[in-house]
């Protein structure tokens, strides 16, 4: 099997006289995850949409599992699984009922139990869904999404409204899901999740991909948003002459361009000084510090 799981080339949509993608390339390799960001009216979920096959193109080409999802969405939806995010299912039954009630309508079903072991939720598996807490039913989500067993699964949000230890836990699940040999191409408003979970990340703006990579990469194209923070004891007389100290809430940082020798400058200067660098931290730019730079600052979302 090609190991090129979703093949996207000039991909556009048009409304009328608006375009909301304008020409994007991207790929997905089996079994990575693959992360998509972008500001609300980015292009973000019309692209997703079409990769499901549940919306229209206007141009461009696509393949989702060796399928064009414009002429073969039946065939492609029994090989992919999609979390929502928000899922009907009947709060009454059972979640062992829910995911079997799911999995009847797919030729090859994964076993109702090895679902519910992969998502942690064994030990609810007789419990009315109405009884679930808020994560749980999300797991569940993820389990109904499972049940056919899918080659490739699309996660929009999957952890929206999740306290951190759920979080964690359903990153854990993501991982299981790797290991299973899935491919997953997610969508999220949490930079610390697309860095934790995504091999690759690409991040939309006004309809284009503006950058692409992994999420080290991306983090790391930028030097100068490096910062090296520290605070002096009130007799050292103010900080040395170094060009791109700035003083913020208290802490004296440093946005260094060239990260080793002005660590050196400021290492040196202190020890000739016998001054005691407090809180001494240097920190790379984030995925999402560049982020923010790379889109103009707009609010990330899903």
């Amino acid at each position: 099997m090609s190991d090129r799981v979703i093949e996207v080339r000039g991909l556009r949509k048009s409304y009328e006289d608006f375009e909301a993608v304008k020409g994007i390339d991207l790929h997905v390799d089996r079994g990575e995850v693959f992360a998509l960001l972008g500001p609300n009216g980015a292009g973000k979920t019309t692209t997703v949409e079409i990769l499901e096959g549940f919306r229209n193109r206007s141009g461009g080409d696509v393949s989702v599992l060796g399928n064009d999802p414009a002429r073969h969405g039946v065939e492609l939806r029994r090989r992919i699984g999609i979390v929502l995010q928000s899922t009907g299912v009947d709060p009454y039954l059972t979640v062992l009922e829910s995911i079997e009630m799911y999995s009847g309508y797919y030729p090859k079903p994964r076993a109702a139990d090895e679902v519910l072991e992969l998502v942690g939720l064994s030990e609810k598996r007789d419990v009315r869904v109405l009884k679930l807490s808020g994560g749980q039913q999300r797991r569940l989500d993820v389990a109904i999404a499972l049940a056919g067993d899918p080659e490739l699964l699309f996660l929009d949000e999957p952890t929206t409204g999740f306290d951190p230890s759920a979080r964690r836990l359903a990153w854990e699940i993501v991982r299981n899901l790797t290991e299973l040999g899935k491919t997953v191409f997610l969508t999220t408003h949490f930079m610390d999740e697309a860095q934790y979970l995504a091999s690759r990340v690409a991040v939309i703006a006004h309809g284009e991909v503006v950058a692409e990579g992994s999420p080290q990469t991306i983090a790391g194209r930028n030097q100068r948003l490096t910062r090296i923070r520290f605070r002096l004891p009130p007799d050292a007389g103010g900080p040395p002459s170094i060009d791109g100290i700035v003083q913020e809430d208290g802490v004296w940082v440093l946005r260094a361009e060239d990260p080793t020798s002005q660590l050196h400058a400021l290492t040196s200067w202190a020890l000739e000084r016998a001054v005691h660098l407090e809180d001494l931290e240097v920190s790379r730019p984030s995925l999402e510090d560049i982020y923010l730079e790379i889109t103009g600052g707009e609010e990330v979302s899903a």
